[in-house]
């Protein structure tokens, strides 16, 4: 996830100093008043990869003498959709709201460090998300225009009692920091946008009534504490 992340980082700051270095001169602006409006509007769609930040508590079993680690083991892409609405609060600044759907999975590897067995997890997930973000731009410099944004991001798992080995709680809240840049087509403005997510709070359901076998405890006993991330590159249509 790390090598994912700073390869699309990479990539969105290199085509930002590539257009700065090729508007030295004026050009014919598209859609010259599109950024004067009070509210806009657009839809956008993309792909992310999602993971749990685990800590681990090196738990044994006093029965069985049996010690679980766990981790994600790989990246776990996913996609999401969405619609976008955006009020004007000056030149510089706006304010979003986009209601998402977010389609993916967390898989998780499990050892046991006495017998070197091995169990895994697939979390799938489907998330309703409802972001508030603060959108701050630079000036608008011939058809384009850079940003960055910042807010939370609410959102709520409909697949949390489908997981087994470890659940998540439904809810859980983010906060979202990235950049982006607007690019002014004569028809429309396409926004590429590359977002990081960071969780607040403990996801990990420690009460498990649900398990039918006591045995299956020990891997929530594990761990004391899951947080959410994610990595996220959107495509905006406004």
């Amino acid at each position: 996830m790390q090598r994912f992340t700073l390869r699309l980082s990479v990539l969105l700051l290199a085509l930002c100093a590539t257009l700065s270095a090729g508007a030295q001169t004026r050009r014919v602006q598209n859609k010259p008043y599109i950024d004067q409006r009070v509210l806009h509007y657009g839809f956008f769609f993309g792909v992310h990869d999602q993971g749990l930040s685990l800590r681990g508590n090196g738990y044994i079993d006093p029965e069985t003498g049996r010690q679980w680690m766990v981790r994600n083991d790989r990246s776990n892409f996913g996609f999401h959709v969405g619609v976008l609405g955006e009020l004007r609060v000056n030149s510089l600044i706006g304010l979003r709201l986009q209601p998402t759907l977010y389609f993916g999975s967390k898989h998780l590897s499990f050892l046991d460090q006495l017998t070197g067995e091995r169990q895994s997890q697939d979390m799938k997930s489907t998330y309703i998300a409802l972001p508030v973000l603060a959108k701050i731009a630079a000036p608008r410099w011939n058809n384009y225009r850079p940003y960055v944004i910042a807010g939370v991001n609410p959102m709520y798992d409909l697949t949390t009692g489908k997981h087994t080995l470890l659940r998540a709680k439904p809810l859980c809240v983010n906060i979202e920091v990235g950049l982006g840049c607007d690019f002014y087509l004569p028809f429309f403005k396409l926004i590429p946008e590359l977002k990081f997510s960071f969780g607040l709070a403990d996801l990990l359901d420690h009460k498990r009534d649900d398990l039918l076998e006591a045995e299956d405890i020990i891997y929530t006993r594990s761990v004391d504490r899951a947080t959410s991330n994610m990595v996220t590159l959107t495509l905006y249509f406004e």
